[in-house]
């Protein structure tokens, strides 16, 4: 589906058995406060997640970032504490990249942490794995096919009973570490691409079907345990593909038509696959143009439950009425605020789409671009002065919602140097 040079196909079964969101979003550019805010069903802003953690410096930049919240905060309910009173056993297998050891999943709810600690991403995918969290094996083995073996082993021993498992891959993200068994096929084929600049990258392809592979053997386990009837899967991504040139092969992938990747306020940094499959209730091979964020996820998997919310505010909206086809998600807009710089190409910036418009404010010169997604969705025509209406609507929308949730802004940088503005120091 999409790329022929990427293989997926069991990925490509969830999507025909369940239903394709094509306009989803991630909550930020980055990946943990994107993950804070499915778990929470609130926006990175007001939590003060707003970047990976612990993010990049650039200390001589024109603009200092705000001291924000290195940690998913404890005061604030998840999708495990909340679903906790009504029997759930839950899981965090993968990825935590949350706050220090002593933060971890079960400081949030979950009954079982395998391979989650301070990173956002492994020593390498090949054991030995260096994570303190992960028992080592005693032969070789891959990073991705373990966690796999860790989920199915989860829910084979709670298969009798409600569970939430959440399954953050490591893979794809950076280090580039294919499985040696899988390279060769995708080498192959990209020297049959060769020229071409889009998606040829055999070590990231490799990496990909692996992932599929490993979807696809969950999803046969619950087929084998007889509760795939019983079972929503959702699947989904904390920020769009890397461009940058991160690995061996070169460049790591292309969002095109989407403008940029990861680390970018363009549409390919933030728009993100989104699958649901719900049984009984998602029609098989449905596409939903509706437009939706990482938040939504946590109020639509409570109401599934039907388990009441213990948080005070969610911004998230319940995808329940959508997914069951009975009446469309109603809602006045999507917010962003990035008040950080990432070498994908950001610069501090908030935004806010409603609609088929969205804006982009960046802070360093409070400039402002508007496209229109849907006649421009590579967002190349920049409408600010033509339709400048639109334009303050917008602005006047994302600078009361900044308000609202309590967005911190970056200032004025005391130790500013154009000479070396764009230098990282992590």
């Amino acid at each position: 589906m999409g790329s022929k040079f990427y293989e997926t196909p069991n990925i490509d079964q969830l999507a025909e058995a369940g239903m394709r969101f094509t306009d989803a979003y991630a909550a930020t550019t980055v990946c943990s406060p994107t993950r804070a805010s499915i778990l929470t069903g609130q926006y990175p802003a007001r939590l003060q997640v707003t970047d990976w953690i612990h993010g990049h410096v650039r200390p001589w930049a024109k603009l200092q970032v705000p001291d924000w919240t290195h940690q998913l905060p404890v005061n604030t309910f998840t999708i495990a504490e909340a679903l906790r009173p009504a029997g759930y056993i839950s899981a965090s297998i993968g990825k935590w990249h949350l706050g220090d050891e002593a933060l971890g999943p079960e400081m949030h709810g979950f009954d079982l942490n395998v391979a989650g600690d301070h990173r956002g991403q492994p020593p390498s995918y090949h054991a030995p794995y260096g994570i303190p969290t992960l028992d080592e094996p005693n032969e070789q083995e891959y990073l991705t096919d373990r966690l796999t073996d860790e989920a199915i082993a989860f829910v084979s021993d709670n298969s009798d009973r409600p569970f939430f498992l959440f399954l953050p891959y490591y893979t794809v993200h950076t280090p580039i570490e294919p499985e040696d068994t899988r390279l060769s096929k995708y080498e192959a084929k990209a020297e049959a691409v060769k020229g071409e600049w889009a998606h040829r990258n055999p070590g990231y392809a490799a990496m990909i079907e692996s992932l599929d592979d490993n979807v696809g053997r969950l999803l046969k386990k619950l087929d084998e345990l007889a509760i795939a009837d019983q079972t929503v899967v959702i699947f989904a991504s904390d920020n769009g593909g890397l461009v940058l040139p991160s690995s061996p092969w070169g460049p790591v992938t292309s969002n095109w038509p989407l403008r940029s990747g990861k680390g970018s306020a363009y549409e390919g940094g933030v728009r993100v696959p989104l699958i649901v499959h719900w049984p009984g209730a998602t029609v098989a091979g449905a596409v939903d143009g509706t437009e939706v964020i990482s938040a939504d996820i946590y109020p639509t998997i409570l109401e599934i439950a039907g388990v009441v919310d213990p948080n005070e505010t969610t911004d998230g909206l319940s995808l329940v009425s959508t997914l069951r086809g009975e009446s469309p998600l109603v809602r006045d807009a999507l917010y962003w605020h990035y008040p950080h710089y990432h070498p994908g190409g950001a610069s501090p910036y908030g935004a806010v789409r409603v609609g088929r418009y969205k804006l982009i404010e960046y802070f360093e010169d409070m400039r402002v671009e508007l496209y229109d997604l849907d006649e421009d969705i590579g967002e190349f025509i920049n409408l600010a002065s033509t339709l400048p209406e639109q334009t303050v609507r917008l602005l006047e929308m994302l600078h009361a919602w900044q308000s609202e949730v309590g967005a911190q802004m970056p200032t004025e940088n005391p130790d500013y140097d154009p000479a070396r503005a764009l230098n990282f120091t992590r």
